[in-house]
């Protein structure tokens, strides 16, 4: 069958399926939705919508069963669902037991240390009183094992007296690691086994949500902890042999040591910058991988950051955004914007990618990006 005529599904019709569906337009893909929000940002553009719930094991069942192949732009999704599909004779992927692994943030920090992936030292706690009996463990970061996403469910406690603040539910202590640079690389493996990998990226976080508020592209690291970067990111999606798009997030330690922090088994927003900087996009790089395609060119073509755009601390309501045309008259400046209707504090409503020269000219207008973009209510 050509993959013109493959009918395909992605469960979750949020700004991630929106730009995979972006990119599928290049190549005449059948891409079909299902979300549980009606005005989700996918509901417009593609070849169908369906309002459903991603958790929901008849819901996914429904959706899936005249599909070719499906796929995910989010992990809270059915696996069970998924599984049953798979065994119907669809596609998917990444895997089902893959998508299950990664819900589960302890699943995934057992199975680096199985797996001898280098990663943050860590204890299981199943709960708020098993934690503290580890005070001798701080300081460290407790993340909820599962349901955590875009830095809910991360709690930093660094001395005893902060113990109150973890989660009351099955989660893991990690250690505090004291980094240098905070990393990632997005990889990508198709079923024939070939892998690529984008150039490595620096992320900052912003310190209040726990999510990334921009990155630079490359990386400014040593050309031996790049190498090193990359080979782990192989690694990692080579020892879960999955196919499709992985992020690996990584710690780059004051000693030179890169440890795994997380990854996700999908497009990431550490790969949003590819759409104008690199020969191929993060987006259609998972299409080729589903598909069993060539991987396509990970080049850097010009140096480039992206900036979040979220929405502003203290308002929740219909979205306004300020300083667009500023923006727009920005050298070197590509707006996108997701198409939500209500915007909320640090929710993300849209990234600009900025291209420059040199680094130093990308740091100055992603200063002014920061200071000029806002979303309000």
């Amino acid at each position: 069958m050509e993959i013109t005529d493959l009918q395909i599904g992605i469960l979750g019709g949020g700004q991630l399926g929106r730009m995979v569906i972006q990119s599928a337009i290049d190549f005449n893909l059948n891409i079909h939705i299902i979300d549980p929000d009606p005005n989700a940002p996918c509901k417009d553009i593609a070849q169908s919508f369906t309002v459903g719930k991603l958790t929901d094991y008849d819901d996914v069942m429904a959706f899936g069963k005249d599909k070719d192949l499906i796929t995910i732009e989010i992990e809270n999704v059915n696996t069970d669902a998924l599984k049953e599909l798979q065994k119907m004779g669809k596609k998917v992927f990444p895997q089902p037991e893959i998508i299950e692994l990664i819900q589960d943030k302890r699943k995934q920090k057992t199975f680096y240390k199985a797996n001898r992936i280098p990663t943050a030292d860590f204890v299981l706690t199943e709960d708020l009183a098993d934690l503290k009996t580890h005070g001798y463990f701080l300081p460290g970061v407790h993340k909820l094992g599962k349901e955590g996403y875009d830095g809910r469910g991360v709690q930093v406690i660094r001395t005893e007296a902060d113990l109150d603040k973890g989660f009351d539910k099955p989660s893991l202590l990690e250690k505090l690691i004291d980094f240098e640079k905070e990393i990632s690389v997005i990889v990508s493996r198709n079923e024939s086994g070939d892998i690529a990998c984008f150039p490595v990226v620096e992320l900052v976080f912003h310190k209040e949500a726990n999510l990334v508020e921009y990155l630079f592209a490359p990386a400014e690291i040593p050309a031996k902890v790049e190498e090193a970067a990359y080979d782990l990111a192989k690694d990692v999606i080579d020892k879960l042999d999955m196919v499709g798009i992985l992020a690996v997030e990584m710690f780059l330690t004051k000693d030179g040591d890169i440890l795994v922090n997380e990854i996700a088994p999908r497009t990431h927003n550490s790969g949003h910058h590819t759409i104008e900087a690199n020969i191929t996009s993060q987006f259609e790089q998972h299409l080729r991988a589903i598909l069993n395609l060539p991987q396509g060119a990970t080049d850097l073509v010009v140096p480039a950051a992206m900036v979040n755009v979220l929405g502003e601390e203290g308002y929740t309501g219909n979205a306004k955004y300020q300083g667009i045309n500023d923006l727009m008259a920005m050298e070197g400046v590509h707006l996108h914007l997701y198409g939500k209707k209500v915007t909320k504090p640090f929710r993300k409503m849209g990234h600009v990618t900025v291209t420059a020269k040199d680094a130093q000219q990308l740091k100055a207008t992603v200063d002014k990006v920061k200071k000029t973009s806002k979303v309000i209510a």
